[in-house]
Order: structure tokens, then C-alpha cells, then sequence
């Protein structure tokens, strides 16, 4: 989504953002913050499901809050909306989106000022970063996580990807941290250069995935994988832990392994 688009009306349907401008008895006027404050109704019966005693209950002057398009008049510019029609994933889902805007609002606004760009070169770079990505911070997010190759295919000039990478360094990327305890013995005169040639390696960065390895003490290893995601840290971690079986047995030696919890971590790239 373009950061620069502004929407004449909502459509049936729509999950909005709004901002709480007044309550009544028969319900609160609202203004769509993403439709240049136009004024909208939510009615009481809209509201919640049963008979409500005190509105301000559920919506409160100045409030923002997540709303569904249930009526447009495209004549007269009216709208009204329902909050009991809002559903807990459509208000996660929305509320996600709106701070993925103003983040990449704020990014956006940083570059403006660093390269002395003015609105309408903004606006060709959000429109050149829209072929590819719904939000303009998807695009931040992205190269955090992958590198500026990701922007390859959308013709920017290098100040503006260099821009792009600077700013992507301020994303915390979310990572999942799965761990494991190897037992490893090799009963050889050179055991222990062996162990350390096998487990240096795995030890390292590898698809997406970074893996470390730490002694805990004879004849104990921690193995730890860090990746954006759940699937693809288990399959680091088992691809490393069977590497290291194989050839901890090529060398006569004993390997065990016991898993440890996994936990969710921030990293900035």
C-alpha cells in the first residue's frame, strides 16, 4: 500500500481505523482515519449484541478503535459502521496494518529528509516499491532480513537503497531459538580435533539459519539455531545434528543428543 494514497470512500466491507469524535445516545460519530477524517455512525445497536446501558462502556471520546463498513451512500458521502461485526482477528489483522503504514511513513520521511528528496520523488519510490510489496515497510522489513538484493528488480537508484538499508538496521527481526545438548565421545588419540573439525563444520551461518556451537563441558555441546521461523530453525538443527551423527560413527565414536526448549528472541540485523 502506497503511503502517499488517499481513498474517497471505504468499501462494503471494510475493516477501518477510526477515531472516536463524539457519543450520543443513539450511538457515536467517528472520522475514518484513513479517508481524510470523514465523518461516519456507529449506531447502538451496532455497538454489541443485547441491550447496552452506558456506550462510553465500548467507545469512549477520542478513542481509537478498529470498525466495519456495513453502509455506504456514495451520493451523500455516508458511511456506517458496526463494531460487534469486528471479529478479534479482522481487529489484530487491521491494527498490524495500520502500524506497518506509519512505520514505513516514518522511514520514508527519514530518506526524504537525508537525500533532500521532495513529495513526488517520494511518491516514484513508494510506487516502485509497490510493484513488489503490499507496504512500503514490507520492503524495509524485507532487506533487514534478506539484504538489499530483495530491491533488485524495482529500479531505485543506489542512494535510495543505501538510504533503505540504513533504516532497515532499526527493525527488530523477530527469531525463534531452537537448542539441543549433543553427548560426543571419539575414543582416539585425536578425539578431540576430530570432534572440533566435525562441529566447526555445521558452525555457522547456513540458509537463513545461523548456527553456534558451545563446549559445555567433556563430553557435552550446546548446538543452537537461530531463524526467522520455527520450521526452518528444526530443519537447520536436524540437518546439523544428523551431519554430526554420521560422522561422529565414521570415526568409532558415541553420539547422543537430548533437545532443549525453544524461545522466541529480537535481533537486529
Amino acid at each position: 500500500m502506497s503511503i502517499s494514497e488517499t481513498k474517497k470512500l471505504p468499501e462494503l466491507g471494510e475493516i477501518v481505523i477510526v477515531t472516536v469524535k463524539e457519543v450520543t445516545g443513539h450511538g457515536a460519530y467517528v472520522t475514518l482515519d484513513e479517508y481524510d477524517n470523514l465523518t461516519a455512525f456507529l449506531h447502538i445497536s451496532e455497538i454489541a449484541t443485547g441491550w447496552i446501558r452506558n456506550i462510553e462502556r465500548y467507545v469512549k471520546a477520542k478513542q481509537k478503535t478498529v470498525l466495519k463498513v456495513i453502509r455506504v451512500n456514495p451520493i451523500r458521502s455516508e458511511v456506517d459502521l458496526s463494531l460487534k461485526q469486528v471479529t478479534g482477528e479482522e481487529k489484530k489483522s487491521k491494527v498490524m496494518e495500520v502500524k506497518k503504514d506509519e512505520k514505513g511513513a516514518n522511514f520514508m520521511d527519514v530518506i526524504k529528509t537525508n537525500l533532500g528528496y521532495d513529495q513526488n520523488g517520494i511518491r516514484e519510490i513508494e510506487e516502485k516499491i509497490s510493484q513488489k510489496y503490499d507496504f512500503i515497510y514490507d520492503a524495509f522489513e524485507a532487506v533487514a532480513i534478506k539484504g538489499t538484493e530483495v530491491l533488485s528488480s524495482l529500479d531505485l537508484r543506489p542512494e535510495v537503497i543505501e538510504a533503505i538499508e540504513l533504516e532497515s538496521k532499526k527493525i527488530q527481526i523477530p527469531h525463534i531459538e531452537v537448542r539441543a545438548v549433543l553427548d560426543i565421545t571419539v575414543r582416539k588419540g585425536d578425539g578431540i580435533d576430530i570432534i572440533k573439525n566435525i562441529l566447526g563444520s555445521v558452525d555457522g551461518s547456513k540458509n537463513n539459519s545461523k548456527i553456534d556451537i558451545t563446549y559445555i563441558g567433556a563430553p557435552k555441546y550446546r548446538i543452537t539455531v537461530t531463524s526467522e521461523n520455527f520450521k526452518i530453525a528444526e530443519k537447520a538443527l536436524n540437518q546439523a545434528i544428523e551431519k554430526i551423527k554420521t560422522n561422529i560413527e565414521k570415526n568409532s565414536g558415541t553420539f547422543k543428543f537430548s533437545r532443549e526448549e525453544s524461545k522466541k528472541t529480537h535481533t537486529n540485523i
